[in-house]
């Protein structure tokens, strides 16, 4: 099934806008639909700090979350989590699932930076992202799971996991990026799929290219690339840590990783949140914001 297809707009979404309002970009609209609750913490840069929660801290099997995010002109948004999302068992073949449409007006920046979701065992769960972007717009996206509670030794226990995310620009679609996996039908440790590993996370970098935050962050994200990973005798054995960059386009760079444990990929995360303190970007490092 189509995921795009699936998505049950006859259910209430959540909503938030952002708009550039005396010299800084502030929370004009705010509206959340149980389970999601939406908080905006204090920042000390001039963007808009927005935070998602959700009641139990996770998702049960039936949950659905729809969120329209608008980021006006020139405005800038850092859009995070409260803590990781966990899905919980199935029931019934019931599936939990995120929809996420989001529009980046001109000259805007939006930076999408969610804790794991982390699939527990016999869940079910889907994620839909469709992001819209003018021309001088620019979108920095995480997307981010772990295999289960790993440190209860839990495995890739859970049924499936699905997720889709679009983004055009000027109306143009730019990036279509899908994965679906299912334990019981693959074998979760081949090399073709996660190779032995337990946390996976992605980032995909959209914006105008002759734009100088936009070559500042893909600048960052080439950083990260693991000697010799883009040659034809590198090896994943024996690291803990395995991170690919590539640019799919002129205006498009693709981060991977793979590691054992969340604390391997905490230097990567650190670095790509560090960038985003300069002035012409978030102005202040959300990270330390959030510690």
């Amino acid at each position: 099934m189509e995921l795009s297809k699936a998505t049950p707009d006859s259910r209430p979404w959540s909503t938030l806008a952002v708009a550039h309002v005396r010299g800084k970009s502030r929370l004009i609209t705010s509206h959340g639909v149980q389970p999601l609750k939406i908080l905006q913490p204090g920042a000390p840069g001039s963007a808009c700090h927005v935070v998602l929660s959700s009641y139990g801290g996770g998702l049960v099997a039936g949950d659905f979350i729809g969120l329209r995010v608008a980021v006006g002109a020139g405005s800038r948004l850092f859009l995070g989590t409260q803590a990781n999302t966990k899905v919980f068992r199935s029931i019934d073949g019931a599936v939990a699932a995120q929809h996420t449409h989001g529009e980046v007006a001109e000259g805007g920046l939006a930076v999408i930076f969610p804790d794991p979701v982390v699939l527990q065992a016999e869940s079910r769960y889907r994620q839909v992202q469709h992001w819209q972007l003018a021309s001088t717009a620019t979108l920095l996206l995480a997307d981010w799971f772990h295999s289960g509670r790993m440190d209860q030794g839990e495995r890739f226990a859970f049924h499936e996991l699905r997720t889709e995310l679009r983004v055009t620009v000027a109306g143009r679609l730019t990036l279509l990026d899908k994965l679906a996996f299912a334990p019981a039908a693959h074998v979760a440790s081949a090399p073709p799929h996660f190779a032995g590993y337990q946390t996976f996370f992605s980032v995909f970098l959209i914006g105008p290219p002759d734009d100088t935050s936009f070559q500042q962050l893909a600048a960052r994200l080439q950083q990260q690339q693991m000697p010799g990973a883009d040659g034809p005798h590198f090896t994943l054995r024996g690291k803990p840590c395995a991170v690919a960059v590539t640019q799919a386009r002129p205006n498009v760079w693709v981060l991977r990783a793979a590691a054992n444990s969340r604390m391997d990929l905490e230097p990567l995360c650190a670095a790509l949140l560090a960038e985003l303190a300069g002035p012409e970007l978030l102005g202040y490092n959300p990270l330390a914001r959030k510690y």
